[in-house]
């Protein structure tokens, strides 16, 4: 079922972030960010597949300029209602949205989703791994993710989820969101129609909670190790770092 669906990665981009104003073009390794994500789609889907959904022009002319296709959108409540606007552009039955920020996301990583959503076309996919020893689950910028023991989502939270009424109950390892989804354009429209965050995403500031409101089931889907989002500047040098240890000796 699915198998001849078309897909296409769009990479949703805005540059004024609240938490890191720019941040699309800061510079990782002298290479804009969104293009070190944008080359990670294309090793996965190909070039032309590959989107930017933006409504800035200074990241317009950044990603033309490394020869991606931009599609300009208007203001956006989160990153998915842009997606969901640059949808009804592109050709292709399958979105993929791979946040600007997971320079360390890994091209067959967005097949596997891809794959999983071919199957499970009912469904919302997106990605998680295991927080290493050096992440804090305290941490607000780390959504952390709550499963069933059949990897579907129950819940997303910025707070150190699941909790525990004994240390010896503490969960062996905590569960981190990977921004890769993958979705259906009538998934997409319904989640924009909406119209609104809805509470639990307003007060998480986690955009993928809007579909539980709208009783769309989402399956987790275990990623590679060793993604690091950037969401403050503090980031960018942890990120470098990971970025040169994966490069080709």
């Amino acid at each position: 079922m699915g198998k001849n669906l078309t897909s296409a990665v769009v990479i949703p981009a805005r540059f004024a972030s609240s938490r890191y104003p720019g941040k699309p073009l800061v510079p990782l390794l002298g290479k804009p960010m969104i293009i070190w994500v944008a080359e990670l789609s294309e090793k996965a889907v190909g070039k032309e597949n590959v989107y930017i959904a933006t409504d800035d022009n200074r990241i317009k002319d950044v990603v033309e300029a490394a020869g991606f296709n931009v599609v300009m959108t208007g203001k956006a409540l989160t990153g998915t209602d842009r997606i969901a606007e640059a949808a009804q552009h592109i050709n292709a039955d399958i979105i993929v949205n791979v946040q600007g920020d997971e320079p360390l996301a890994d091209p067959q990583d967005i097949l596997n989703i891809i794959s999983e959503k071919q199957a499970c076309l009912d469904m919302v996919i997106n990605g998680f791994c295991y927080l290493n020893e050096s992440e804090d689950p305290r941490n607000i910028n780390i959504p952390k993710v709550i499963t069933t023991e059949d990897d579907k989502l129950v819940y997303m939270s910025r707070a150190a989820l699941p909790g525990y009424k004994e240390e010896s109950n503490a969960p062996i390892a905590y569960k981190k969101q990977v921004c890769i989804y993958a979705f259906t354009k009538e998934e997409l429209k319904k989640y924009q129609d909406f119209g609104r965050k809805s509470e639990l995403e307003y007060s998480e500031d986690i955009e993928i909670l809007r579909f539980l409101e709208l009783n769309v089931n989402i399956k987790m889907i275990e990623t590679k190790p060793g993604s690091y989002a950037v969401d403050t500047p503090e980031d960018v040098a942890v990120v470098e770092a990971a970025l040169t240890k994966a490069m080709p000796s």
